[in-house]
């Protein structure tokens, strides 16, 4: 089974990250704290409480080579904490915004982060040396609704969003004194900050979710509609595929190679799409053991379970048709997976281990190394 590892850490998980030597994992319980909690002898043992936000947080993100953590939360503020000693200390950023900040993550080079949220509007956030303070610029008026997800480009300029709006665009964040204009860029670097690049109407619904290919080459992200969408050649004269598939939405996706993709979402179940050598895009298998229920009471089990998860009851529902109890979808999580989290080894292309926590409290690592029809995409 692909599934290594499940630990219960809390009732509930708003989102997670992984110290750069895998050895801590912090973590919302869907309140106003982050967890670390550091494996001891085989046992995870919480070691610290990092207590600076009001709110929910919504997003939090630990750099490799800085050893940084950046949390975002509903109280519309973000933290930078630095490891002094066995303290963390936290140094305010102020974003200027007048919602609630939703997700961050750290630049490839570390030397920015950028913050998606409800105010329709981007933070890119850079540390400025002269000041001793982090900065922030906004990218304004791009956005209709609220950013849902952000993903940066591995040339460290592009930044792809998706909002609620249902449109997933990329912009140029260079900033200049922070960003150089090298060849790794190529034509990113020329582009102001804030500049659109491209903007995909491909969704009709609300969208989350995006990421991009190893290489950069691909961009992938998700919609509301039950659809996943891969776009190559991002700029002027884009290509893109929809994959759609009966099952429920997706929330986020991963890279796992530049032919593999994990999607997880309302299904409680990771799902597998891979490329083949023409470069079509197609669904293969759910990640976690599925059980099927039968045919004759299918409908009506996926109906009160789904109907229970509206109003927060249990999995366990009653059934419409026949007085029996519905199948729980995911094998593993027993609620929404609402974050995937890649666990990086060095010196590898591919990352064919990561992990997944949700609403039911659970992070689960999975490993697709031993996965035989999987291999050929990897």
């Amino acid at each position: 089974m692909a599934a290594i590892a499940v630990h219960q850490f809390a009732q509930c998980i708003t989102c997670h990250a992984w110290s750069p030597d895998h050895s801590m994992i912090a973590f919302c319980p869907n309140n106003s704290e982050v967890h670390i909690h550091k494996l001891v002898e085989e046992k995870w043992e919480r070691i610290h409480v990092l207590q600076k936000h009001d709110q929910i947080v919504s997003g939090i993100d630990w750099s490799i080579r800085s050893n940084r953590i950046v949390t975002v939360s509903h109280d519309r503020n973000s933290y930078v904490w630095n490891q002094e000693g066995v303290d963390w200390v936290p140094t305010l950023v102020i974003l200027r915004l007048n919602r609630a900040a939703l997700c961050v993550q750290w630049s490839p080079r570390e030397n920015k982060f950028a913050v998606g949220s409800g105010a329709k509007t981007v933070c890119i956030c850079y540390y400025e040396q002269e000041n001793n303070w982090w900065v922030s610029k906004l990218i304004r008026k791009r956005h209709d609704s609220s950013v849902t997800s952000v993903a940066w480009h591995p040339n460290n300029i592009l930044l792809a969003t998706t909002s609620t709006d249902g449109k997933c665009r990329v912009f140029s964040t260079f900033i200049k004194g922070v960003d150089t204009r090298d060849s790794g860029t190529g034509s990113a670097g020329d582009s102001k900050f804030g500049e659109q690049i491209i903007q995909l109407d491909l969704s009709f619904c609300w969208s989350f979710g995006v990421k991009w290919s190893p290489s950069g080459n691909t961009l992938a992200y998700v919609g509301h509609n039950s659809m996943i969408y891969f776009v190559d050649e991002v700029g002027p004269a884009p290509s893109a595929q929809t994959v759609a598939f009966r099952d429920l939405p997706l929330r986020d996706v991963l890279f796992v190679s530049e032919r593999m993709v994990i999607g997880v979402g309302f299904d409680c179940n990771p799902m597998v799409f891979a490329a083949e050598e023409r470069g079509l895009w197609t669904f293969l298998r759910f990640l976690g053991e599925r059980k099927a229920s039968s045919s004759s009471a299918k409908y009506g089990s996926q109906f009160s379970e789904a109907f229970g998860k509206l109003y927060g009851q249990s999995k366990q529902g009653i059934n419409n048709d026949r007085a029996e109890t519905s199948i729980p979808r995911g094998a593993i999580h027993e609620n929404c997976i609402n974050s995937i989290v890649p666990l990086k080894k060095g010196g590898k292309s591919t990352n064919t281990r990561f992990s997944t926590s949700g609403l039911d409290g659970k992070v689960v690592i999975w490993d697709l190394e031993n996965q035989e029809d999987l291999s050929e995409y990897l």
